[in-house]
C-alpha cells in the first residue's frame, strides 16, 4: 500500500488504473477489494521485477539509461519469454503513436505550406521590416 513515508518499496500503481483495466477486461464480472488490491500487489511486484532485473542487463552493457531492449531480455531471463511477442507489437504501437504526435505538433506541417514557400514569405517580411 503506498504510504507517504517516501520509501521505494511502498510504491505502487494507480488503483484507478488497475480498476479500469479489470472492468476493460472482466466487464461483467464483480472483483473484491481484496482481490483487487493482490491485483495491485501483483503489479506493482512484476514491474519491480523486470525493472530491477532490466537494470541490472543495462548496467552490464554499461548503458546508463534503460532501454526497451533490456526491458526484453530482461522478461527473457525472468522466464516470461512468451510475452515477448505482445511486447514487441506494444512497443511498435508506441512508437507508432509517439512518430504521430511528434508530426502533429509540427507548425510546418499543419500549416500545409511547403517549408520553401514559408522561407521566402518569411524573407519578404524581413524586407519589409527594413524599409
Amino acid at each position: 500500500m503506498a504510504s507517504s513515508s517516501g520509501n521505494d518499496d511502498d510504491l505502487t500503481i494507480p488503483r484507478a488504473a488497475i480498476n479500469k483495466m479489470i472492468k476493460e477486461t472482466l466487464p461483467n464480472v464483480r472483483v473484491a477489494n481484496d482481490a483487487r488490491e493482490l491485483v495491485v500487489n501483483c503489479c506493482t511486484e512484476f514491474i519491480h521485477l523486470i525493472s530491477s532485473e532490466a537494470n541490472e542487463i543495462c548496467n552490464k552493457s554499461e548503458k546508463k539509461t534503460i532501454s526497451p531492449e533490456h526491458v526484453i531480455q530482461a522478461l527473457e531471463s525472468l522466464g516470461f519469454g512468451s510475452y515477448i511477442s505482445e511486447v514487441k507489437e506494444v512497443l511498435q504501437e508506441c512508437k507508432t503513436v509517439a512518430l504521430k504526435r511528434r508530426k502533429a505538433s509540427s507548425r510546418l506541417e499543419n500549416l500545409g505550406i511547403p517549408e520553401e514557400e514559408l522561407l521566402r514569405q518569411q524573407q519578404e517580411l524581413f524586407a519589409q521590416v527594413r524599409k
